[in-house]
């Protein structure tokens, strides 16, 4: 038995430093072999999850944490890796919430909830609510996140994304140039205070932070693009008449029956969303487009006059997502496209199944 025991973890060891060398078949047969020894072993089906998630294998991963933990419900890494992959890669918020809520109440088959675990689960079920546009309810929680487990940058970083995305530009960069102080390397927290920044430039009421060599929007972007080029872009800035024609080209590319459909749409550019509009239709800061008006399936059962519909397209949050030009116009036309099949009654389910999401 001594024996047995012994070779599960030189297994899990050799396992982990093929995995650290970036060899992910020789770490998953490691890990068969540890299974082999010892078929219960929560830190080998953990391991294994925790490689096939990086390797893309989604589904495969989720078995594998569900089998650590059935194997050792009381192995906390499995549960919070089972609770962050169903927010992060499948969606099941709900699941995440209520799978959180089970650790955090404690029993005798879970973890012990000491302080550090309720930390972390804050932080995810705070997530899981902000996928959900519950956002005062993730405010809530990962401020409670970093109280109970110490100021972390991981939290604070998120911490501005969510007052971000509510319109609290001052708190939000107050808090992100306190994480970007602490923490130079890390690129979340840099991006972030950069769309704070670029929307006091464009309120008029912007000043960086010299201290943290950030004081603009720009280098802003520019540093969170150097950390994680692949993540973050730089912004592919073009002038508003290259734009307005790439608009004018994406309409005159719908179809001809869709285009007399919305004869009388305008469609306007703007640089970001209004602070007003945000709070009023509950968007994101961060939307490529928007169409405000009465859908044309609901336009006979209501008063509201035709000349009111109108598509909006935020410019600077449109560059902010491509990596060049072409992408950027590429980009326009399915904007377009998606706000006119809002305008046609389209929800987004109806968008994704005919590629317009």
């Amino acid at each position: 038995m001594r024996k047995d025991k012994d070779r599960y973890w030189d297994c899990l060891d050799q396992a982990m430093e093929a995995s650290h060398g970036g060899r992910i078949e020789e770490a998953l047969a490691w890990l068969d072999e540890a299974l082999r020894v010892h078929p219960d072993g929560a830190e080998a089906h953990n391991g294994r999850g925790e490689i096939l998630w990086d390797d893309g294998r989604i589904d495969e991963a989720l078995v594998e944490f569900d089998r650590a933990i059935l194997a050792d419900g009381k192995f906390t890494a499995a549960h919070l890796n089972r609770i962050e992959l169903l927010v992060e890669e499948l969606g099941e918020f709900a699941t995440a919430v209520r799978l959180s809520d089970e650790l955090l109440a404690g029993s005798a088959h879970l973890p012990r909830p000491d302080r550090m675990l309720q930390a972390e689960v804050y932080y995810l079920k705070s997530k899981a609510l902000f996928y959900q546009d519950d956002l005062e309810g993730a405010l809530f929680l990962v401020r409670r996140a970093a109280k109970t487990g110490g100021e972390a940058g991981l939290y604070g970083s998120f911490e501005g994304q969510v007052l971000f995305e509510l319109g609290e530009l001052q708190d939000a960069k107050r808090v992100l140039e306190r994480v970007v102080a602490t923490d130079p390397d890390a690129a979340h927290p840099a991006y972030y205070l950069g769309l704070v920044l670029e929307r006091l430039e464009d309120e008029g009421d912007a000043s960086g932070s010299p201290g943290i060599g950030i004081e603009n929007s720009a280098q802003a972007f520019a540093r969170a693009n150097t950390l994680d080029p692949q993540q973050f872009l730089i912004p592919v800035r073009i002038d508003d008449a290259t734009f307005a024609r790439a608009v004018e080209a994406a309409i005159a590319n719908l179809p001809r029956s869709i285009r007399e459909h919305i004869e009388g749409v305008a469609v306007l550019v703007e640089d970001l969303p209004q602070a007003e509009l945000i709070r009023e239709e509950r968007i994101s800061p961060q939307t490529l487009g928007l169409f405000l008006g009465v859908p044309r399936t609901e336009a006979l059962v209501t008063d509201q006059p035709v000349d009111l519909d109108r598509i909006l397209l935020f410019k600077k949050n449109l560059e902010k997502v491509c990596q060049n030009e072409e992408e950027l116009i590429d980009q326009i036309q399915v904007t377009v496209r998606h706000e006119v099949g809002h305008y046609l009654g389209l929800d987004e389910d109806d968008l994704e199944r005919l590629g317009l999401a």
